[in-house]
């Protein structure tokens, strides 16, 4: 199969080419710097410039291609309107390209509203619908199209994707507890994170694209739930920081932008994902990356 995949020189997207071109797949991937089309050159992937905004590229890579995989996001949570409404131009740009083509379209979700105070469940309804609500509504949009002959994929990521050379979620904790002097929690820390390795992560969207039916729902996690005094713990120990719990109000002051993620309770399951797909995680878990010192160096 020869796969468009956008967010290709990303922390998700580079593990998934590999992931692709490892098992027999070719691969366009979208680059917007000289620096991203050489690295995915340089992994026998061909390349295709442009950016998120830029639709007239996105056409042509779902158009010429049996397969797409949309990881791309700006993530400008300074200013989520914009990253809204480039999320929801690029998924409704793809999806009206595919229409009628049974191709398969993996898009990228989050966890963000599913579920929250329990495990979610790849039965959950996502509650954002419109250009206002998270990631600009593009999970229940991308939904639509499958019954307009696409193969649509909704893939619900952990909210940390760990692993080393992360420069996520996880990194930014540590870089906030670095700034503080301390590795913070948030209220009690009874309140989940899920979790899940990038290479698990990027073996679940290939074996999506190969064979998940249209509309599914899809649940890239390997550990359901860690506390988030749990996480705040094992940074603290990385860096020989005390832990210190942070009033809710108190969170932007003290992490930055992602004390209002941290915030959260994000565990959810992935049973259905797993017997759907054959996927079972094998990478290590956040605990051991932690442990493995490569965040702090």
């Amino acid at each position: 199969m020869r796969v468009f995949i956008t967010g290709a020189s990303g922390w998700i997207g580079s593990h998934t080419v590999d992931e692709f071109l490892a098992h027999g797949h070719q691969v366009l991937g979208l680059a917007r710097s000289d620096a991203s089309a050489a690295a995915l050159q340089a992994k026998g992937a061909e390349v295709l410039r442009g950016d998120l905004d830029d639709l007239d590229a996105l056409r042509r890579g779902a158009e010429s291609t049996e397969g797409t995989v949309h990881l791309a996001n700006k993530h400008d949570f300074a200013n989520p309107a914009v990253s809204n409404a480039a999320e929801r131009a690029a998924v409704q740009t793809i999806a009206d390209t595919l229409v009628g083509s049974d191709r398969p379209f993996l898009m990228a979700s989050g966890l963000g509203g599913i579920a929250r105070g329990r495990a979610g469940t790849e039965d959950d309804v996502n509650p954002s619908y419109g250009l206002d609500s998270f990631r600009g509504g593009a999970e229940n949009l991308a939904l639509e199209y499958a019954q307009k002959g696409v193969r649509v994929l909704a893939a619900r990521f952990a909210p940390t994707v760990h692993g080393a050379g992360d420069h996520g979620f996880i990194a930014a904790l540590v870089a906030a507890a670095r700034a503080a002097g301390s590795s913070g929690y948030v209220g009690d820390g009874s309140n989940h994170w899920s979790a899940v390795h990038v290479t698990d992560a990027a073996r679940m969207v290939r074996l999506a694209v190969e064979g998940a039916p249209a509309a599914s729902v899809l649940h890239s996690v390997a550990e359901e739930g860690i506390t988030t005094k749990e996480i705040a713990t094992a940074i603290g120990a990385g860096l020989d920081l005390p832990v210190v719990p942070v009033a809710p109000e108190a969170a932007t002051d003290h992490f930055g932008w992602i004390g209002t993620f941290f915030a959260l309770d994000l565990q959810a399951s992935s049973l259905r994902t797993r017997a759907l797909l054959g996927w079972e995680p094998a990478g290590p878990t956040l605990g051991e990356d932690l442990a493995g010192g490569g965040y702090f160096a």
